[in-house]
């Protein structure tokens, strides 16, 4: 990598986002990003060759616990709290774990990575990452994480820009993240966009798609839209830890997986159980104890 690569590319503002995500940081929704992404990279790199990394909408590299955003929400509480502690976890939970601990040395929990921090904990000195947002504030928080990093390039625009702006990478191998605020009311839509084009360019990529699960007619019509892309060999990661609301309540969240590494559907199906029983939650109204996976196909070869 030039030095030049190592320099943010700015382009004209856009108008301002209001998502933060540190009132989210170390929920269970992040715990299922970050063990699917640990697990994605670990089986990208059981080649000696090189990897690429992208994050389209990385946030901050690292988030306060102890910040009021994260205590208003109290998220991290029934998440990565559940999981903190001495524990044998199997494969890519034990990879999270360890970075997580990597961040809070004295053994007490205080920060919580963000995924650009995770993926760089892993990797090897051949690989490198690109990651963008667009928020000035958490831009800027990258920059100062990832100062002096040649392995990192860390860009303030707009994600869905950078799919087109930095793929194909010339690493043949690689893993592409597209996690956005989802604050616009077509982001399912410009999501789905966005992998179409990103697979069009670099169809031997593997990329990773997170989003919430609020009600199964959303669900159901995202992936009902993958099934019609064209795109094949697609995998789905689900975990749930709440019970249906009829509001707008978030049950759970899901990762789309396209172009899985080899044993990514047997490596989910072992490790994801593992999370759930450990964020599983008790429903106040009911005494129901949930926290439930699905792994499932949606498109093959």
């Amino acid at each position: 990598m030039t030095r030049a690569d190592a320099r943010p590319i700015r382009y004209a503002p856009r108008p301002p986002m209001n998502y933060r995500h540190h009132y989210h940081a170390g929920g269970p929704a992040d715990l299922l990003k970050h063990l699917v992404l640990a697990l994605l990279v670990r089986k990208l790199q059981a080649k000696p060759a090189a990897m690429f990394y992208l994050d389209t909408h990385a946030g901050a590299g690292s988030y306060d616990l102890a910040h009021e955003m994260s205590q208003k929400t109290g998220e991290y509480t029934r998440g990565v709290a559940r999981l903190w502690g001495p524990a044998d976890l199997p494969g890519a939970l034990g990879d999270l774990l360890r970075v997580i601990e990597g961040c809070n040395p004295d053994g007490a929990l205080r920060v919580y990575p963000g995924s650009p921090r995770i993926v760089r904990a892993l990797l090897r000195p051949q690989d490198r990452m690109v990651v963008c947002d667009l928020h000035g504030r958490e831009a800027e928080n990258l920059q100062a994480e990832f100062r002096n990093d040649a392995q990192v390039s860390v860009h303030m625009r707009d994600g869905y820009e950078g799919l087109r702006a930095f793929l194909p990478p010339p690493e043949r191998r690689g893993l592409v993240l597209i996690d956005p605020p989802f604050e616009r009311p077509d982001e399912f839509a410009a999501m789905l966009a966005g992998l179409k084009a990103a697979h069009a360019r670099w169809a031997t990529g593997c990329y990773a798609l997170w989003y919430p699960i609020k009600s199964p007619a959303a669900v159901g019509k995202l992936h009902a839209a993958l099934m019609q892309s064209q795109i094949r060999k697609i995998l789905i990661a689900e975990l749930y830890t709440r019970l249906q609301h009829a509001d707008d309540t978030l049950v759970g969240s899901g990762m789309v997986i396209v172009n899985p590494p080899y044993q990514s559907e047997q490596s989910l199906r072992g490790v994801l159980p593992v999370l759930a029983a450990r964020v599983a939650g008790q429903e106040s109204a009911t005494g129901s104890v949930v926290g439930h996976t699905r792994v499932e196909w949606l498109v093959g070869e």
